[in-house]
């Protein structure tokens, strides 16, 4: 486990744009390992368990403490969406953010160490993976092509070179497994001590069991997707929050053109949770999963779904048509879906910017492409209107067929790679004869 804080504390990244939340049953004395990193950002505190407990939270920290009580008064019958005794509730947090980003963490998860003995920055390094696009379409052999001294590799298409916005980053773990029960009982002494140095994105029509202990997401691209569902007190499952959210999760971002990257960070997981207590919570989900992981293997969203939100609720009608015939609790939490999903619209409006992929439209727009460049990858709705100049503009602007709409709003748009290259080598071909002569002659040399 991590030995002595760093020395100095890094510069903290999107500070104004990131919470970070943490479910607790707990007093959170496992911050203070944290301090360093965690300090200059803003906490939620979900608080699990009697709302009559007072949880401590160590000096220093600018944080917001919810319980029971408290989501009750926000939510109002909407809070019967919120599950409790389970590490679901932590998505109550996820629901009451402002901020762009969201990273939640254990509070049995402390700082890891890289191989040679370096405290391992993981914020930091999940801001990079969200920051950098993912390349789920096609699977770059050198994982991922954004990081330092990495890139696509000989034979991946130009076309694709751009990436799509990276949604979600799932880091891993070192010592403590994150097994069910049957496994854990299995290999009771196993721990996790191989580091990967290693990102990856997840292909498109591929599922994973997401781990909700150490992952991070955009909230403005993925939020109203990441609901972990009815689990623990009243309910015959527990400990599926993630992965239920993760299966959402995974089908709405491969149908909207998002991205999920794994791997780095890895955080340092110290308990060891009692396997018949999990195999009590887990029995029926152990069950269940072999015909949940086909249901979204083969769930398919409509055109008409060009939001998080209608993409949701699409998938709560599937659940309800399809698995509700397995157990009556599939149609309680179908009916959880819609209403996770009111309450979120309520609690965080529903303007739904729209992307557009803009490269193929450049040379057709009337004026010029100039205004075009100077938006891209933010709001670009008052460029848009200053620029008009006539009912002709607006009409090709607003109608046009080359402008494919991409769906919510990122300020982190991959780059136009077919675009770069061509200015990259524009010079070469200008003159092609003469550049390869000259390049020959040089290797003679």
């Amino acid at each position: 486990m991590a030995g002595a804080f760093v020395d100095v504390k890094p510069t903290p990244i999107l500070k104004a744009e990131l919470d970070i939340v943490i479910p607790a049953i707990r007093n959170l004395d496992f911050l203070e390992r944290w301090r360093p990193y965690f300090e200059p950002y803003h906490l939620i505190i979900v608080q699990d368990g009697d709302p009559s407990r007072t949880i401590k939270v160590p000096d220093g920290f600018n944080c917001e403490l919810y319980n029971r009580n408290n989501i009750n008064r926000i939510l109002g019958p909407k809070a019967s969406c919120i599950s409790f005794k389970d590490s679901a509730c932590r998505c109550f947090g996820y629901l009451v953010s402002k901020k762009k980003y969201i990273f939640t963490i254990d509070e049995d998860c402390f700082v890891a160490k890289d191989p040679s003995g370096k405290e391992i920055n993981a914020l930091e390094q999940h801001i990079k993976n969200l920051l950098n696009p993912s390349t789920p379409l096609f699977f770059n052999t050198l994982y991922d092509p954004y990081r330092e001294d990495a890139d696509l590799f000989l034979g991946y298409p130009f076309s694709l070179r751009g990436g799509v916005p990276t949604a979600v980053s799932h880091g891993l773990w070192l010592n403590i497994p994150d097994y069910d029960a049957p496994t854990q009982l299995a290999n009771p002494l196993e721990r996790n001590t191989r580091f990967v140095d290693a990102v990856l994105t997840i292909p498109k029509g591929t599922l994973f069991p997401m781990c909700d202990m150490n992952l991070a997401f955009n909230r403005e691209l993925i939020g109203p997707a990441m609901y972990f569902g009815l689990m623990g007190d009243g309910q015959p499952i527990g400990r599926y929050g993630d992965m239920w959210a993760g299966w959402c999760m995974k089908v709405i971002c491969d149908h909207l053109g998002y991205g999920v990257k794994t791997g780095l960070p890895y955080i340092w997981h110290s308990k060891a949770r009692n396997p018949f207590v999990n195999l009590k919570k887990e029995y029926y989900g152990i069950f269940w999963q072999e015909e949940l992981i086909p249901f979204f293997q083969f769930a398919v969203l409509t055109k008409e779904c060009t939001t998080v939100q209608k993409c949701y609720i699409e998938l709560s009608k599937q659940v309800k048509a399809k698995l509700g015939k397995i157990d009556p609790y599939f149609l309680r939490l179908a009916d959880a879906m819609v209403t996770w999903v009111e309450a979120w619209d309520e609690l965080n409006g529903k303007v739904y910017a729209q992307v557009y992929a803009v490269s193929s439209y450049l040379d057709n727009r009337p004026g010029g492409h100039e205004v075009v460049l100077a938006a891209t990858g933010r709001d670009a709705a008052e460029d848009f209107e200053d620029a008009r100049d006539s009912n002709t503009a607006r009409e090709l602007d607003t109608t046009s067929s080359a402008i494919p709409e991409l769906g919510i709003t990122s300020k982190n748009q991959p780059v136009d790679y077919l675009q770069k290259i061509k200015d990259l080598t524009k010079p070469i071909w200008a003159d092609a004869d003469t550049w390869f002569e000259r390049q020959q002659q040089e290797e003679e040399m």
